[in-house]
């Protein structure tokens, strides 16, 4: 079931007129997956590749989590599902937001069928907005408490190159957070 809902959303054309590029919905998932990473939207060289996370934002987060690609490219262990599933064009300070179309539309159909997911991790506001309730209005608030939505949901800042300024003003997120999203994290893999 869940193969066949895979193959409806890589052939979506919702947005195809509003795509600069065209469609090429970029998701990873199987049902046995145990953390399921949900992001902004691929970026241009994600969309060149059709491969999540593909760019040094991903390899900031790969950093960040303490993981090899072999595992992190594991459908079975990671399922990726961005908020936006297309590349959604160039803005003028950086990529523009994810289309508001695909979350709605495929988000519920998916979640349903990765039934071992034991950690989200919700990377950047538009994640962060969508999932959360009960939420302080700025993303760095928002990461600070992150222990109200633990264990379940993690917010992350993105770990996007342009962030480098925010990670620099709030070391207390590497120093003390990123930590016990790194155990969360290998837990979460590890639990049967």
């Amino acid at each position: 079931m869940l193969e066949q809902l895979l193959t409806e959303i890589r052939a979506c054309r919702v947005c195809q007129n509003e795509l600069p590029l065209g469609c090429n919905p970029i998701i990873q998932a199987a049902s046995s997956a145990k953390i399921l990473i949900i992001g902004q939207a691929p970026g241009l060289k994600v969309h060149q590749t059709s491969t999540p996370w593909n760019d040094p934002s991903g390899q900031r987060l790969r950093q960040w989590l303490q993981i090899d690609s072999d595992t992190f490219y594991n459908p079975h262990q990671v399922a990726i599902m961005p908020m936006g599933l297309c590349y959604p064009g160039k803005g003028k300070s950086g990529d523009l937001p994810p289309r508001k179309e695909c979350a709605p539309l495929w988000h519920h159909q998916i979640l349903p069928l990765l039934p071992q997911i034991k950690l989200t991790l919700l990377i950047g506001q538009y994640a962060q907005n969508y999932y959360l309730y009960d939420k302080p209005k700025t993303l760095t608030e928002t990461v600070r408490q992150w222990q109200k939505w633990a264990p379940h949901f993690l917010p992350l800042p993105h770990p996007s190159p342009r962030n480098t300024l925010w990670l620099r003003k709030n070391p207390w997120f590497e120093e003390t957070v990123l930590p016990v999203i790194q155990a969360q994290f290998r837990k979460a893999l590890i639990d049967e």
